[in-house]
């Protein structure tokens, strides 16, 4: 029992699950729903990793806020001096933008969209300053929250660094890099494969299938295990084990253990964890003034496929400087080659069209969404609607970070992406 409690945990915190609907976002405000108040809390106001009721919805509202209450936690340190800090000039008429969600035919204002999908924190960049910052539920301007699979758009992004100063080289394999993958189906996968989630792999994220290897997975990555477990321990063992399933390179197929094999590789090589990796080479020199945070399996191995945590100006700045190709607060920090490479190279031929019948023609590239829309628009995407949104063409980053009742962004997207070419639309035309 214990070993299912635990691997429910890891579903719930990497991939998501569906919950009980709560009418609206104020209602399911974790502070008037008092979640972890008083000292102690009454026992109905508890949540638990224990169990897995830290994942369930509207207890989640609370959770995706204070993650190091229930989970272990490895620091993303932010800079210690040349913190940055954004010109500020807000732009009240962006509340009452309308725009019409997809497959609906009335128009909705921006304000009501961020309540239908429970935002907990949305900002919007304006060539550079903040026209638009407001925070809901739990969430507060100092505080951190839950990226979820926005982790893979950083692990994509060092990676993509490692490569353009030669530290990786992206035709080389898994194997190559990490001896241990050699008899699994990351043996002969290129950096490049896994950069483009373009790998054959035996490996099924279908939560409704018992039998689905995921579940496998999510009890490696478990911080303990019971004593009568006997699979994987950790996420690198469980990666050794992964079967080949067809040929690498044809095609796009999302699987969330391409980032960790991926980080894997990236920490044999330099000899550094992830979060350090990312302090050192990002977070700091963004000038952040909040330290981030990853989940870390029992071996303190960080999960860089949707264990990030961080706040949310910092995660604007990260996305400002993407925008900015690799340029921000006074240094180059990425070669402008990695930006040029994500908006010019995501193969829309091989996207899987049939499983994200919102995003046709998109593309992926070095573990970022591409629209392959005419302003070049590109994102990082997280369960429960977390999201950074680079437009280059209207010079705007949006970052915003929810709590949705529902899991997987199909839910998200009809309220999200028209809102964000009405935001751009309007911007441009300033």
């Amino acid at each position: 029992m214990k070993k299912l409690l635990l691997s429910n945990i890891f579903l719930c915190l990497c991939f998501g699950v569906n919950a009980q609907s709560i009418s609206n976002q104020e209602n399911s405000n974790p502070l008037k729903m008092g979640w972890m108040q008083g000292f102690p809390p009454p026992q109905e106001k508890v949540v638990s990793a224990t169990d897995g009721s830290f994942f369930e919805f509207p207890a989640l509202r609370y959770s995706v806020c204070n993650m190091r209450q229930f989970l272990p936690t490895k620091v993303v340190k932010s800079a210690e001096k040349n913190r940055y800090n954004f010109k500020i000039k807000i732009d009240p008429k962006i509340d009452t933008i309308t725009f019409v969600p997809l497959f609906e035919n009335k128009k909705m204002t921006w304000h009501d969209a961020l309540n239908k999908i429970y935002t907990d924190g949305i900002i919007v960049l304006h060539k550079g300053k903040i026209v638009y910052e407001n925070y809901f539920g739990a969430l507060e301007p100092n505080g951190t929250h839950a990226v979820m699979s926005v982790s893979k758009s950083f692990t994509g992004t060092l990676s993509a660094l490692l490569v353009a100063e030669g530290v990786l080289d992206e035709q080389k394999t898994a194997g190559y890099y990490v001896p241990e993958l050699m008899h699994s189906a990351f043996a002969d996968a290129t950096i490049r494969d896994l950069l483009d989630m373009k790998t054959a792999l035996k490996y099924s994220e279908n939560y409704s299938n018992p039998n689905a290897e995921v579940f496998i997975f999510s009890a490696a990555g478990t911080p303990c295990h019971s004593d009568d477990y006997e699979g994987p321990t950790h996420y690198y063992q469980y990666l050794e084990t992964v079967k080949k399933a067809g040929k690498h390179g044809e095609r796009f197929a999302y699987k969330t253990i391409n980032v960790d094999a991926l980080g894997w590789v990236i920490s044999r090589v330099t000899g550094k964890s992830i979060p350090d990796l990312i302090s050192e080479l990002i977070w700091q020199p963004l000038g952040t003034h909040f330290d981030g945070y990853y989940q870390v399996d029992s071996y303190g191995i960080a999960f860089a496929g949707g264990g990030f945590n961080a706040n949310l100006r910092d995660l604007a700045m990260f996305g400002e400087m993407l925008r900015n190709k690799g340029y921000f607060n006074g240094k180059q920090i990425l070669p402008t080659s990695i930006f040029y490479d994500i908006i010019n190279n995501a193969d829309n031929s091989t996207f899987d069209n049939d499983n994200y019948p919102n995003l046709k023609g998109w593309g992926y590239r070095n573990m970022w969404w591409v629209t392959n829309n005419k302003n070049n628009a590109f994102c990082a995407r997280g369960v429960y609607g977390q999201t950074i949104y680079i437009d280059p063409a209207a010079e705007m980053v949006i970052v915003r970070l929810a709590s949705n009742t529902v899991a997987s962004n199909a839910a998200n997207d009809p309220y999200s992406l028209p809102a964000y070419q009405a935001i751009a639309n309007y911007l441009m035309k300033k």
